[in-house]
């Protein structure tokens, strides 16, 4: 039998720690192509390059079977790109990650990661997202990869094409507690901009701000992680609310 074909991308870069132990799992189980940005594309979350050029470029980061490429574009592009300009078949799963920082609650819509993950999805493609509550380059991504192995597996044989996973680790560094299915949580950032002056003597601003969980309730990714659990958000890129919906059925508009 055929092994699985793969497709490997994150929003961290080609470099990126998390990519690579994502890479090693993902060789495990079947051919594996990387298609990643060749720098950081944290927050660029659905962006898609219309109004520059893309670069290719063959890469060797390290040992290992993979066919590595790198793009000068977004993580949604890494996708688009691997499908129509590389692969010669459609994968059979596309994995996004391990992204250095959690992508739970909202952070979903902003997140690059997961929306390489939800491009794929709109291809057929079935694809999960991972990521880990640690922002540190030198994250310890040894607890995930049992995880991940045992998730991928289960996805890849499961017979409906139609899924995307948000998967999100919680930041301990011993054995987590297990998995649960979980709501995407109800909650917002608090932005807030923060002015600063260049050594040239400009004005510039930087984004900082905070986040507000708004969801408390136990079925919720927000609290899986806060409690030592591995979250699985089953996300849709169709974005109708079907709340609003059944609604507007009763309105009148001349």
């Amino acid at each position: 039998m055929k092994k699985p074909l793969i497709l490997v991308t994150n929003d961290d870069g080609i470099t990126a720690p998390g990519l690579r132990v994502l890479i090693h799992i993902m060789n495990k189980i079947g051919d594996v192509v990387v298609v990643a940005p060749d720098s950081p594309q944290s927050g660029m979350g659905h962006a898609i390059t219309i109004n520059d050029t893309l670069y290719l470029k063959k890469e060797k980061i390290d040992n290992g079977p993979q066919c590595e490429y790198s793009i000068s574009g977004t993580p949604a592009d890494c996708v688009k790109f691997a499908i129509r300009e590389i692969l010669d078949r459609k994968p059979d799963l596309c994995v996004s990650g391990i992204n250095h920082g959690a992508n739970s609650s909202i952070n979903v819509i902003y997140s690059g990661t997961m929306s390489a993950a939800v491009e794929a999805g709109i291809e057929g493609v079935k694809s999960i997202g991972f990521s880990l509550l640690n922002y540190s380059w030198d994250a310890n991504f040894k607890p995930c990869e049992s995880y991940i192995y045992k998730i991928c597996l289960t996805v890849l044989n499961k017979k409906e094409s139609n899924i995307i996973l948000n998967v999100n680790f919680p930041s301990i560094t011993n054995k987590f507690k297990g998995i649960k299915v979980c709501r995407q949580a109800k909650g917002y950032w608090e932005d807030n901009y923060e002015k600063r002056i260049s050594p040239l003597g400009k004005e510039y601003y930087w984004l900082t701000g905070k986040f507000i969980n708004q969801d408390d309730r136990k079925d919720t990714d927000e609290w899986a992680l806060k409690h030592g659990y591995v979250s699985i958000v089953p996300v849709s890129y169709d974005m109708t609310s079907n709340e609003g919906f059944n609604k507007m059925k009763e309105w009148i508009i001349d």
